[in-house]
């Protein structure tokens, strides 16, 4: 249900489906290349002082001591309210002392959700930067009214009423409602968060999150908590595993990782791998300890990218280990990462032959862990994408740094596990639309869509920074990447795409990141590491414009196009009648172009509020972007394609634009076309 007469009481997007591995113009030209980069290769024209240092456990926990001894300091010196503390989750710090220290944030001792930061402050100590999930004010916070109008278990009814419509199974609240204040859109307002457990409609835990309005009972949000997604192993040959002198697999040099054997069950822990022997499995399916040996070898490898390549020991970077569990359920054709139980759990797919437990996948779930300790990335809507979109970057990532024969690096996820029964891979991140489902680019109703196709388009923006567009060869594999403005993009090397964003990912992103905000925090990080000025920092803001994420060097996506813009503010009716911006194309010949670039400017402390609509001179309406209440970013500064071919360049154009909403006001700062 949702209310017409304002945002502050609606639901803000559609279920989301569990969270896990799967959900329930080209360029011209040929080139060959190899697997994309080395260290060396990354860190070559680098602010080395700008990598993160590789903190030992100890190390950490110091940093996040003196953190929390001064965070009453930290929120004075930031202009927080008497009532809002900090909570410290996680400190990283770089070679040359800069500390990046993420905070959540309580307000009247009640968790605040969106209320997530990151500051950043020089070896001397001084602030250099604070990055904040949500952009209200301590004035506004500090308005809330901490009364609550509904009881909790009003809340929890609701809650499993969804869940139950949903299709989930054994639907039980698995906490009582706690009270929260919701932040992380619009305005800050009371609320109780409701856990959901039981087990969703695929047979999936589940760990659904609902946020309650507490004055009026309407739901506002709502998320999914549980990330779906010598050992002879099936997928990756003979190889080395960690274990423990016992003959039981426990990995004593990995924080003592475990692999447990669920035997089909669906819940519990299972019975620890045991053996009489050092050797594990045997290659076959049909052999309970094969899956064992893939999982267990999956979590060591993708251990060691991450401490090797990105300084992080462990998925928190504590130096603890997280466990796997293999052979879930029957026929479970899935895999799923869980913060609450710190592990991965793999099913053995269809008629439990086809375990999920190949390299990418492991690789895929455990990193879900390492977005849950760092940005926290809500697991809905852009954010949602996002979080799914590192996990399938990083799984790609593991299997280059691995260099397993058997399964060598690619840019294809869950290629060996042959999910789709033809021999196809799960998604492709050359060009994500290949499945038929992900999306290529962004466009405003993206973030409407499954998580696991929205994140085509960070997985796409990742490929062309990594390798560029157009076709090539990449271990054998052959990729061919299109680009949505039709323009060339040059890629930097997987070693440093691969550092770019896990410094973003752990640096930069918040929980509530949207696409928008990626672009941002992965140029901050580029310009970190290589300098504002370099070869790679352009190269990241010409990849995300290829996915239609900003424009080519932050200007004219087509150069040499002829302009036609519209420089007078219009401002935009809070709630209101539609108004318009117009331009008079006159001297093109013929009819608009198949890609005619539509440049937008708007300034709105909402724009999930905006209707936008390109108008032609015959009054056919292109739609740009639709209202959404998922879309909670601020401003609207972007381009977008349009096919107008079908239409006479000459004549009148207007962008029109129309606030759905109460409660936010904006303005069209400009208004441009591109032929």
């Amino acid at each position: 249900m949702r209310s017409t007469h304002s945002r502050r009481a609606t639901a803000t997007g559609a279920l989301i489906a569990a969270a896990a591995l799967l959900a329930v113009g080209v360029q011209s030209g040929t080139a060959t290349a190899t697997p994309t980069g080395t260290a060396a290769q990354a860190t070559a024209g680098a602010e080395r002082g700008a990598l993160p240092k590789q903190l030992s456990p100890s190390q950490r926990a110091e940093l996040i001591r003196e953190a929390d001894a001064t965070k009453a300091a930290t929120a004075k010196g930031l202009g927080l309210g008497a009532q809002e503390k900090l909570v410290v989750k996680d400190v990283v710090q770089d070679n040359d002392g800069t500390t990046h220290t993420r905070y959540e944030r309580t307000f009247a001792g009640l968790p605040v959700l969106g209320g997530d930061m990151i500051v950043e402050e020089s070896k001397a100590g001084n602030t250099l930067g604070v990055t904040k999930a949500s952009k209200v004010t301590s004035t506004e916070l500090k308005s809330v009214d901490l009364k609550a109008d509904i009881a909790p278990a009003k809340a929890e009814s609701q809650a499993l009423g969804l869940a139950k419509a949903d299709g989930s199974k054994k639907t039980e609240a698995s906490q009582a409602p706690r009270k929260v204040v919701w932040m992380a859109q619009g305005k800050p307002q009371l609320a109780y968060e409701t856990v959901v457990g039981g087990l969703q409609d695929d047979g999936t835990p589940n760990e659904l999150h609902v946020i309650t309005d507490a004055a009026t009972g309407a739901k506002l949000f709502e998320w999914q908590g549980v990330e779906k997604g010598v050992g002879n192993t099936e997928y990756s040959g003979k190889v080395t595993l960690g274990t423990a002198p016992s003959y039981t697999l426990t990995d004593t040099g990995r924080g003592n990782h475990k692999t447990y054997n669920l035997n089909h069950g669906t819940s519990g822990t299972g019975t620890l791998f045991t053996n009489s022997t050092d050797t594990w499995g045997d290659g076959t399916p049909t052999n309970v300890e094969t899956a064992g040996a893939d999982a267990h070898y999956g979590a060591a490898e993708t251990w060691d990218y991450y401490k090797n390549v990105q300084g992080r020991t462990g998925i928190r970077g504590d130096g603890v280990g997280a466990y796997s569990r293999v052979h879930y359920g029957n026929n479970y054709v899935n895999a799923f990462w869980q913060d609450s139980c710190f592990c991965m759990t793999y099913g053995d797919g269809s008629g439990n032959t086809h375990p999920l437990t190949a390299l990418d996948v492991a690789a895929h779930e455990m990193s879900h862990g390492v977005t849950a300790s760092t940005a926290n990335l809500v697991y809905s809507g852009e954010s949602g994408g996002l979080n799914e979109a590192t996990s399938d970057i990083f799984a790609s990532a593991v299997e280059f740094y691995s260099n397993t024969s058997a399964d060598p690096g690619d840019y294809l996820i869950g290629e060996k596990i042959d999910i789709n029964g033809d021999g196809t891979p799960l998604r492709y991140m050359d060009k994500p639309s290949k499945d038929g489902m992900s999306k290529d680019s962004w466009y405003s109703g993206v973030g409407n869509v499954d998580v696991h196709y929205s994140s085509g388009v960070a997985n796409h923006f990742f490929y062309l920074l990594a390798e560029g567009s157009g076709a090539k060869v990449v271990n054998g594999v052959s990729y061919n990447s299109p680009t949505s403005d039709g323009l060339p993009v040059t890629g930097i090397s997987l070693a440093k795409a691969e550092k770019i964003w896990f410094k973003a990912l752990s640096t930069k992103f918040t929980s509530t990141t949207n696409y928008a905000a990626a672009r941002t925090g992965t140029l901050a990080a580029a310009a970190d590491l290589y300098g504002a000025t370099s070869a790679e920092y352009k190269a990241v803001g010409d990849a995300w414009a290829a996915v239609n994420v900003g424009t080519r060097d932050g200007g004219n996506p087509n150069p040499g196009g002829k302009v036609f813009e519209n420089a007078t503010a219009v401002t935009i009716p809070d709630a209101g009648a539609a108004i318009t911006s117009s331009v008079n194309v006159t001297g093109v010949t013929g009819n608009a172009p198949s890609t005619l670039q539509v440049g937008v400017d708007i300034t709105h402390t909402y724009r999930g509020d905006l209707n936008i609509d390109l108008v032609a001179p015959d009054g056919t309406a292109y739609r740009l972007k639709s209202a959404s209440l998922g879309d909670s970013a601020d401003n609207v500064q972007t381009t977008y394609t349009v096919n107008a071919s079908s239409e006479v360049a000459n004549g009148t154009w207007k962008l029109k634009v129309q606030d759905m909403y109460s409660g936010d006001t904006g303005k069209i700062n400009s208004f441009k076309l591109t032929f």
